[in-house]
């Protein structure tokens, strides 16, 4: 294990140490929503600050002729700009006496500071890719992006109606398939009633058009969502350090941990994104 992390120093088992590991691996995997569509690049290593993030020219159609000798405008970068990995972090405490009860009745180590530590890195995460911050855009703020009318979701149908014609913009704007939508609590919830005669809930429908997945966040503003074109042409998650946990010190008997992670939302092409607003 890496010296940075400090778990040499830690008062910790390695068994103590997997079960924490696990805990917030697990946690963060249930919260996060942007990952589950995002295409993840690296990691990296912890000493990696900034990232590359280019623009590139030679945009078009493919050649095709038989001697493959056609003229065609090559795939290059255009321009390279640098986008900074901050660091997203949770710190939690175990109490001295927690750890000598786990010890003296050898019982596992009670981690749920640890799990809710995870929790709170992960939305921060989430709020990062949606909303921006620490020198990144956020999907529903970013210049270049598309936009469509979200609507009244009230009526039956509307709701897939609304992804039909944000998949027709961006498909028209030349972004493929797989696509992805996110959606406030509220209009997701909306989602979730029988459509047409066949029995199908309507989000059963908005899944065959979002085949990447239609998701929910409280991250994403009431009366707001979007949809993404997700392909890692179009956008992709730097990572230079995943999810861990480090050890920080002992202080007045006390045992300080820290949860954090190293990323930053890469946008190649702001157009693959359709907010709905």
């Amino acid at each position: 294990m890496s010296e940075y992390l400090g778990r040499g120093q830690s008062p910790l088992t390695t068994e103590q140490w997997a079960l924490i590991d696990g805990t917030v691996t697990e946690v963060a995997r249930n919260t996060l929503v942007g990952r589950r569509f995002i295409h993840l690049f690296g990691p990296f290593g912890p000493g990696l600050q900034v990232i590359p993030n280019d623009t590139y020219e030679g945009a078009g159609i493919g050649s095709s002729d038989f001697k493959g000798q056609e003229e065609s405008a090559t795939i290059a970068t255009a321009a390279r700009t640098f986008i900074p990995l901050p660091i997203i972090y949770k710190d939690f405490m175990i109490h001295w006496r927690d750890l000598e009860t786990s010890r003296q009745l050898n019982i596992p180590l009670d981690v749920s500071p640890a799990a809710a530590a995870s929790h709170f890195c992960a939305e921060a995460e989430d709020r990062m890719i949606f909303l921006g911050g620490a020198g990144q855009p956020g999907l529903l703020k970013v210049e270049g992006r598309n936009s469509l009318a979200m609507g009244d979701w009230s009526a039956p149908g509307s709701a897939f109606g609304t992804a039909v014609l944000a998949v027709e913009k961006l498909t028209s704007a030349g972004f493929y398939a797989p696509y992805a939508m996110v959606l406030s609590p509220r209009q997701y919830a909306q989602t979730y009633r029988v459509f047409s005669n066949g029995g199908l809930l309507e989000i059963d429908h908005m899944k065959k058009v979002m085949t990447a997945g239609v998701y929910q966040s409280p991250i994403i503003p009431e009366g707001k969502g979007l949809a993404v074109a997700c392909g890692p042409q179009n956008l992709d998650l730097a990572i230079s350090q995943d999810l861990t946990t480090s050890f920080m010190e002992t202080a007045k008997m006390n045992h300080y941990f820290r949860v954090f992670e190293i990323l930053g939302l890469r946008i190649k092409r702001p157009g693959a994104i359709c907010v709905l607003e």
